[in-house]
């Protein structure tokens, strides 16, 4: 799991807990069958207005030195088109277990890292 950041139009923060996979420089995460209140999701309105994005992954331990966490400031984009889909999803597939029992319908949020920092405690 990691945690998406949005910006909203008013200036506000937005932030949600997603499934991810990582290719090179792309992250990817789709709009799942876990129940939601909306399918008008805020992130996916943000990112059309405001595709600045962070993601942050993270681990906690009592073994502090097992800490670690990972930041990535990019820019996102939204498809929803199905040939477009394929290869997020796919990788998502691969990822999750959960997925493969039942794939994501989208839509995809695709994040180009420009920025990637993290510090581990060992």
């Amino acid at each position: 799991m990691a945690t998406l950041a949005t910006v909203g139009p008013d200036g506000n923060p937005h932030v949600v807990p997603i499934t991810f996979a990582v290719e090179d420089d792309f992250i990817f995460t789709a709009v799942d069958h876990k129940p939601k209140s909306t399918s008008k999701l805020q992130r996916l309105r943000n990112i059309g207005e405001n595709p600045r994005v962070a993601v942050l992954a993270s681990q906690y331990s009592d073994d502090w030195g097992e800490l670690w966490w990972v930041r990535v400031d990019g820019s996102a984009g939204v498809t929803t088109n199905g040939e477009e889909m394929r290869h997020p999803i796919d990788a998502l597939v691969e990822r999750y277990g959960q997925y493969r029992e039942r794939r994501p319908d989208g839509p995809v949020i695709v994040i180009h890292a420009e920025r990637w920092s993290g510090w581990a405690g060992s």
